[in-house]
């Protein structure tokens, strides 16, 4: 019977408990994958302390690479013995084996491994869509990327400076300034140490950037508006502080008539054509050598409980991963 990592009640990493689990036969348009590497993400800390509500009990993670075992009534772009990846979709990627909507799986490509799949559809997807859709930067503009050295920030800071980008990024240390600029980013800032929006003002010789992105949320919100020139972009796509407090909305119009946006995945994915186009400009950027997808720790699945702590208490850099 196949293992599985589910929650009961919403707590501290304590409550994730590894358990057996029964996996059925696909339904019409789903598909049953055999897990061979599973992403570990900060949202899914959101789900186990309840910080986004999902129904009790529950499975939790939204990122996996495996192999199809079965395909029901209804798919025909899926078959046995394909290797697929996925981000985003019901939770439950923290299992051996799972049910899964079948339209939500993309096949990964030759020169991808398993782990590297695993480790880059969430974040990877999730840069694609900040930087080639939410805010479409152009080369030559200097942009502001919030927890550089994390998962999304590795790959952001690669992305960005293949596109051509000059690239300040916050870190929490100086160790993580380091492996920040070893990825493209162009100018580290430590937030511990130092005031960052005056560094961007430094650093851009007070024409500020155009576009900042959050992930850390409520400790840097304010801190971001101050970045921008006018007409600026601030994307707040997570909450590694906590969510950002209720606001005054004319503050957008007393620092440039800027424009806050708070996009998600599960939004740009909506589509299956959309997922498609977005998977693939992923894996050809990684394939072309300009983004390389590391995997800085890896664990058992039973050993999820010690990723999250890991995750929250700022331990990891890069991606992790789970291993069934």
């Amino acid at each position: 019977m196949p293992k599985a990592v589910r929650f009961r009640t919403t707590g501290g990493p304590e409550v994730l408990v590894y358990e057996d689990v029964t996996v059925g036969e696909p339904a019409a348009g789903q598909a049953r994958v055999r897990h061979t590497a599973i992403g570990v993400n900060f949202i899914d800390t959101y789900h186990r302390t309840g910080l986004y509500p999902l129904p009790l009990p529950s499975g939790i993670g939204l990122e996996a690479a495996g192999v199809v075992e079965a395909v029901g009534p209804g798919v025909d772009y899926l078959a046995p013995g394909d290797r697929v990846a996925y981000a985003g979709g019901p939770p439950g990627s923290y299992s051996q084996a799972r049910l899964i909507p079948a339209d939500r799986l993309v096949k990964v490509p030759e020169g991808i491994t398993d782990q590297q799949a695993a480790a880059m559809m969430l974040k990877g997807l999730t840069v694609q869509y900040l930087i080639r859709r939410t805010y479409r930067v152009q080369s030559g503009q200097t942009v502001l990327f919030h927890a550089a050295a994390g998962g999304v920030g590795l790959i952001a800071c690669q992305w960005l400076k293949a596109l051509g980008c000059t690239v300040i990024g916050t870190v929490g240390s100086d160790d993580k300034a380091a492996l920040a600029r070893a990825h493209g980013c162009d100018h580290t800032i430590v937030y511990t140490r130092e005031n960052f929006a005056e560094r961007v003002k430094e650093i851009t010789g007070g024409a500020k950037v155009p576009v900042v992105y959050d992930s850390v949320g409520k400790d840097t919100f304010m801190g971001s508006l101050d970045c921008l020139q006018p007409l600026g972009m601030l994307a707040v796509f997570g909450n590694g502080s906590g969510p950002v407090p209720p606001f005054d909305l004319g503050l957008l119009a007393q620092k440039g008539s800027l424009f806050l946006t708070r996009p998600t995945l599960v939004t740009y994915t909506a589509k299956r054509a959309d997922l498609v186009a977005m998977a693939n400009e992923l894996f050809e950027v990684v394939q072309s050598g300009k983004v390389k997808i590391e995997v800085r720790q890896s664990l058992a699945l039973a050993d999820a409980a010690r990723a999250h702590t890991d995750l929250e208490a700022r331990k990891t850099t890069g991606s992790t991963v789970l291993l069934p």
